[in-house]
């Protein structure tokens, strides 16, 4: 493999090691925690998340589903705006707001970003202050 290859696969390993570990830390797991819910070892999702070794196309699969996401993301970094939602729940809701006025789904959009800042806001300065 010539060197530019080489330095091309290192760079798309550590940009896929970061969106995992960033995916995992959304979902406030340890490694130890994701590294069990794909059944690898805790020092081979390490591997992963530093960039040093690539997952299985088995383990790629596996990682898009625990983290809600999709293989393209992982490797890629593209969004896939086609990815639905997990909860049925919200996704119920959300079929019913297609049906309001433009002003009520804005005043529902309104209160979510609230929701979302507010989530973040804790995520920062920590829930317990």
């Amino acid at each position: 493999m010539d060197e530019m290859l080489m330095m091309e696969r290192a760079e798309i390993l550590k940009a896929f090691g970061g969106r995992l570990k960033e995916l995992r830390k959304q979902k406030k797991w340890t490694q130890k925690e994701l590294a069990t819910k794909i059944d690898v070892r805790f020092s081979q999702l390490n591997k992963y998340e530093s960039g040093l070794h690539a997952p299985p196309p088995e383990k790629l699969v596996e990682l898009a589903g625990v983290l809600d996401t999709t293989v393209d993301f992982l490797l890629t970094g593209n969004a896939d705006e086609a990815v639905p939602l997990h909860s049925p729940r919200l996704l119920d809701r959300f079929r019913a707001l297609e049906g309001f006025e433009p002003d009520d789904q804005e005043a529902v959009i309104k209160l979510i970003d609230a929701m979302i800042l507010k989530h973040r806001v804790e995520g920062v300065f920590g829930a317990s202050s």
